[in-house]
Order: structure tokens, then C-alpha cells, then sequence
């Protein structure tokens, strides 16, 4: 008995699992029609360049950032936000700083995660969507391939744990059994991966090809800097303080305060 339960869970988490992912890819494939060619002429901003390359919460981290370099914010290294000045430039600003509340200072990850859920970065979505640079779900793949992922995992553990449960040798094709739920989710991450890879792309075709041709404008070092956030994300920075604030690296928190 115990067998047949196993392989019905095998099943529900594969059936799922699956049905999400073509689910996503359906939403993702429903692109505008002005998804097949980029506007001429067409320049994209900080932030335009910071969602088609790495969805809302890039949007939040160069908003982080900028504050930061321009010395409106403060960015520690362990991983606090402290508002130095709360006049905000614009409207994702404004959204960084009410996220931060009224103490003016907070652990950067909350804010991060308010910031890029907040109405002025969905208004940059939906700018973009509506000029068929976006797509308008692009993270949707992206988890469900994982939860597809995690569905083999967990058919394969089943499988094995199924082998091993009492009463198991008196069901000879029990490991087909596991292996065709198996085989669904294997199935579905192998077309997956030919038709809607790079599975995390928030950019519609359009919106890639106008990100690699066009040059987002800088102004010296600093608008370089944001140029590498926008584009490349924080990771990419040079200042180790900075990506230690952002990414929330704990070894480089310690190197630096051994060295203070």
C-alpha cells in the first residue's frame, strides 16, 4: 500500500509541477504585437535598462545604488540603509526611502524586496510591456523550471524510498511506475530548455536586442558604475563594501571589519 501512495504523490508533484511550467511559457509566449521590432530611435533609460536585464528587483538595486553614490543614502557594509537626504528624485526613490520608514534607517534587504515590488518599478514593467520590450511574466518560467526541477528530485526519492517499503518486491513494475512521472518531468525540462531558455529573461527578443545595441547614457565614473548595476548587476561593482551590502556576503562583512 504503502508503494502505491508514494507513486501517487510522484505523480501529483509531477502533474503540477509540469502544468505550471507550460502554464508560464503559454504567458510568456502572449507577447504584444509590437514584440516583433523595437520603436526606432528608441532610448532606454537606467531603469528601462535595469528590468529588461535582470527583472524589479534590479530596478530596486540601482535605485540602492545610485542613492548611495550621489551621498542621499548610506549603504553599510552590514547590510543597513540609513537615509541622508529624504528628498527623493524620483518616484522609485521616493519608493526606496518609504520603505526605509520613518527612523530612517533598515536592514537593506527588506527595502530592496518593497522597493521592487512597489508601483513605480511596476510602472516601468508595464512601459516596457506595452512597447513589446518586456515580457509580461519573465520570473514565471524561471521558478517553475525549479519547481519542475524539484518535482524529478522528488519523483526519483520516491521511487527509491518505494523500493525500499515493505511489500514492494510483490509490485514487479513498480520502478516503471516511477519512471514514467520521471520521464514527464525530464520531458518537459528538455523542451523547456530548447523553447523558452534563458529561463529568467524579463526582455522580450525586441527588448535583447535593442539592450545589446543600445548604449544606456553614463556620466563619468559614477554613471559608469550605474551603467554595470543596470546592466550587469551588483555583483559587477568594484567596490567590495557596496556588493557586500547588497548581496549580503557575509565573509566579505568580516574580511572588512578585520581590517578597520
Amino acid at each position: 500500500m504503502v508503494p502505491f501512495l508514494l507513486l501517487l504523490v510522484a505523480w501529483g508533484a509531477a502533474g503540477l509541477s509540469c502544468a505550471r511550467l507550460c502554464i508560464a511559457a503559454a504567458r510568456a509566449a502572449r507577447r504584444p504585437m509590437a514584440a516583433t521590432g523595437a520603436p526606432r530611435g528608441r532610448q532606454l533609460t537606467l531603469y528601462e535598462a535595469a528590468f529588461l536585464a535582470g527583472g524589479p528587483g534590479r530596478v530596486a538595486d540601482l535605485a540602492l545604488v545610485s542613492m548611495h553614490l550621489r551621498r542621499r543614502l548610506l549603504l553599510a557594509h552590514t547590510g543597513w540603509a540609513t537615509v541622508v537626504d529624504p528628498e527623493g528624485r524620483d518616484e522609485v526613490e521616493r519608493t526606496v526611502i518609504r520603505a526605509i520608514g520613518p527612523e530612517g534607517q533598515s536592514p537593506i534587504a527588506p527595502v530592496r524586496a518593497s522597493a521592487a515590488a512597489a508601483d513605480a518599478v511596476r510602472a516601468v514593467a508595464d512601459r516596457l510591456v506595452a512597447a513589446g520590450l518586456a515580457l509580461p511574466h519573465g520570473a514565471d518560467v524561471a521558478s517553475a523550471v525549479r519547481a519542475v526541477r524539484g518535482a524529478a528530485l522528488l519523483v526519483a526519492a520516491l521511487g527509491a524510498a518505494a523500493l525500499l517499503a515493505p511489500g514492494a518486491g510483490e509490485a514487479a513494475p513498480m520502478p516503471v511506475w516511477f519512471a514514467l512521472p520521471l520521464a514527464l518531468t525530464l520531458g518537459c525540462l528538455a523542451i523547456a530548455r530548447i523553447e523558452a531558455h534563458p529561463y529568467g529573461s524579463w526582455a522580450s527578443p525586441a527588448g535583447q536586442r535593442l539592450l545589446a545595441a543600445c548604449a544606456v547614457p553614463g556620466d563619468g565614473a559614477t554613471g559608469d558604475t550605474l551603467v554595470t548595476v543596470a546592466v550587469r548587476g551588483v555583483a559587477a561593482v568594484d567596490d567590495p563594501a557596496l556588493r557586500a551590502a547588497l548581496t549580503g556576503r557575509s565573509g566579505v562583512r568580516k574580511r572588512l571589519g578585520a581590517r578597520e
